[in-house]
Parts: C-alpha cells; sequence; structure tokens
C-alpha cells in the first residue's frame, strides 16, 4: 500500500510539472526521443574517429584552441562546409575581423549562403550568437575568438586601464544563458580559442586559455590543436602537419589524436588523410613506395596516390566507407529532415584508432612543438 501512495505522488506530481512547464519537461531516460549523439562531419576521417560520435556533437558547445596559425578557423570552415552540403544553415561570428572569403570559398563554403557577423564589442558578439541559437534555424554557429570578444567597459575606457575579470565574467553570463538553448535548438556551438601563459609557474604547464574557466566547464567537447611539422614541396612549403588532441569529451572517450595535413589555400587533405587512415587499418597496402587498394594500383608515393585518389572519386567513397564501417560507425538520415542532417553514431563495441604520420614528402622540416597539457593534470 505504501508503494502504491508513492507511485500516486509520483504520477501527480509528474502530471503537474508537465501541465506547469509542457510536454517533456520530465520523462524517464528511456523514453526520450533522441538518445544518440547527432553529429556533423570537420571534413577530416581521422579527426572524426577520435571524436568517437563522427564529427563535432550538434546541440553541444565546442572549444577548439590552439597557438597562433594552428588550423582553428580553418577546421570551423570545414565543418561549415559540410553543415552546407547537407543543407544546413551556418553562421561565423567574426569578432577577429580576419575572415578571408577567397580562403573560406576554396575550402569548400558557400560563402553565399553563409551569415557572417562582425560585431564591435563582445556584449554585441554573444546577444548575436544567443539570438542565432534561439532562432533555431542555424546548424552551425562558430564564434572566432573568445580572446577577441572585448567588453564595452574596455573599449569605451583609456588604454592602460584595468579590467580585472570582466571578459571572464562576460563569458560566465553568456554561458548560462546559452547551454540550454544550445541544447534545445540542436545548433553546434563552437568557440575558438587562443592560448596565455601563466606567470609565475615553476613545473607544470604554464599555458591557459583566455576567458577564464567557464567555457572549459560548458564546453562537451575541447579540442587542441598544433601545428607539429611544416610540409616541403621542392624547397618552398606547401602545408602543414597538424595534431589534434580531443582533451575533453562528453560524448565519448576522450584523449584520442588525430593527425592530418592541412595544406595552403586548400585546407584539409582529405585524400591524405583517408590514405594514411587506410594504410593504418590494413585497407589500403603499401610495398615499398606503392600503394594499392586490393588489385588496383593507386600510384608511386604518397602524393602520386592522393592525386589517384582525387581523381577517383568512386573509389575514394569507397575506402572511406570501409574505414567507417571498420570504425563502427555508421551513417543514418535524421527522420523528417530529407538530406539536412547526419547522426553518426559509434557501434557497440567498436573502438577508433589515431592517425598514421605523413611520409614521401621531398621533405619534412620537424617544428619545435610546445608541450602539451598535462593529461594527468
Amino acid at each position: 500500500m505504501a508503494g502504491d501512495g508513492k507511485q500516486k505522488a509520483l504520477d501527480s506530481t509528474l502530471a503537474n510539472l508537465k501541465k506547469r512547464f509542457g510536454e517533456g519537461a520530465i520523462m524517464k531516460l528511456g523514453d526520450a526521443v533522441n538518445m544518440r549523439v547527432e553529429s556533423i562531419p570537420t571534413g577530416s576521417l581521422s579527426l572524426d574517429l577520435a571524436l568517437g560520435v563522427g564529427g563535432i556533437p550538434r546541440g553541444r558547445v565546442t572549444e577548439i584552441y590552439g597557438p597562433e596559425s594552428s588550423g582553428k578557423t580553418t577546421i570551423c570552415l570545414h565543418v561549415i562546409a559540410e553543415a552546407q552540403r547537407l543543407g544546413g544553415a551556418c553562421a561565423f561570428v567574426d569578432v577577429e575581423h580576419a575572415l578571408d572569403p577567397d580562403y573560406a570559398a576554396k575550402i569548400g563554403v558557400a560563402i553565399d549562403d553563409l551569415y557572417v557577423s562582425q560585431p564591435d564589442t563582445g556584449e554585441q558578439a554573444l546577444e548575436i550568437t544567443e539570438a542565432l541559437v534561439r532562432s533555431g534555424a542555424m546548424d552551425v554557429v562558430v564564434v572566432d575568438s573568445v580572446a577577441a570578444l572585448v567588453p564595452r567597459a574596455e573599449i569605451e575606457g583609456d588604454m592602460g586601464d584595468s579590467h580585472m575579470g570582466l571578459q571572464a565574467r562576460l563569458m560566465s553570463q553568456a554561458l548560462r544563458k546559452l547551454s540550454g538553448a544550445v541544447k534545445q535548438s540542436n545548433t553546434s556551438l563552437i568557440f575558438t580559442n587562443q592560448l596565455r601563459q601563466k606567470i609565475g609557474v615553476m613545473f607544470g604547464n604554464p599555458e591557459t586559455t583566455s576567458g577564464g574557466m567557464a567555457l572549459k566547464f560548458y564546453a562537451s567537447v575541447r579540442l587542441d590543436v598544433r601545428r607539429i611539422q611544416s610540409l616541403k614541396h621542392q624547397g618552398a612549403v606547401i602545408g602543414n602537419r597538424t595534431r589534434v588532441t580531443v582533451k575533453k569529451n562528453k560524448v565519448a572517450p576522450p584523449f584520442r589524436r588525430a593527425e592530418f595535413d592541412i595544406m595552403y589555400n586548400e585546407g584539409i587533405s582529405r585524400t591524405g588523410d583517408l590514405l594514411d587512415l587506410a594504410v593504418e587499418h590494413d585497407i589500403v597496402t603499401k610495398r615499398g613506395a606503392f600503394y594499392s587498394f586490393g588489385d588496383t594500383r593507386l600510384g608511386q608515393g604518397r602524393e602520386n596516390s592522393k592525386t589517384f585518389l582525387s581523381e577517383n572519386q568512386d573509389l575514394f567513397w569507397q575506402i572511406d566507407s570501409l574505414l567507417r564501417d571498420q570504425a563502427g560507425l555508421t551513417q543514418t538520415l535524421v527522420p523528417g529532415t530529407a538530406d539536412s542532417k547526419v547522426i553518426s553514431m559509434p557501434a557497440k563495441g567498436k573502438k577508433h584508432g589515431s592517425a598514421a604520420t605523413a611520409e614521401d614528402y621531398d621533405e619534412l622540416d620537424e617544428m619545435d612543438e610546445m608541450d602539451e597539457m598535462d593529461e594527468a593534470a
């Protein structure tokens, strides 16, 4: 009898909550309409696998940080290009006032369909971001970058004035308001951030990100982007080898790594990324300098094999499909959205590896790599 009384009290409470706040205000976890994490591809298959869900998660906040010219904005533009390819609407809040439309177009962004804002103050930038997210019409909103979000008081003040903690308080307030709206609208909200040095740190990593601690807590995914090598061809630098470490991940296991090439005026080298992964997973065989897929000879050397794959897209997507199947990622259309969105889901019991390193360049200069954040800290 006591159990019946508890159940009646619970049913009455649930009915009142649904009446006050609407259907779906509270439910059993197993009754949730969509428990799977939707994602948007990043343009790099190795990074999609490292993220564990096939890309940048929707309905979550993502932070991408790293040193200057490491590839943060390039990754964001690739995410926008992939979302547009799937029929999504995207916005780019260019706080740094440094977006290059020509480079974005070369990456694959439909610049005529991209909404761009260049706000004057940090408050204006975050208000625009909130309005875009709450509209429910945006698939991806990028804020580039947190370090450039200057509070109005700092802009209106004199040079040299002290404004302790203004930016951190601004970010903390904004994220409190944005976190729920991001989930309800199922938008991918991406913040890029810069690195700063802590003063007086004798032990451990002195690096930190700007904007206070709030973004570190609210972000479901944090990506550490590092430029680790320069890629040269006939003496000229043609791109960089980039390593991305998933420092935080609430939708899959963290601390996975992905390595890929970012080529100048081209963006992420999809063919090079695919070729490295295929060799690592024994889908493409490499004997000496020759690459083969089954009975098909791809070419002699990595660059020739990349060219062959770029000229044979059917073969490219066949290898891509095999890699996704082997990693346990399947892609299905979201019901009721035609071709607008894609869900990437890890199958049970599957593990994803990291990307292979590049080879067969004429010259490969290794740059001094900055110390990574101590994972044990």
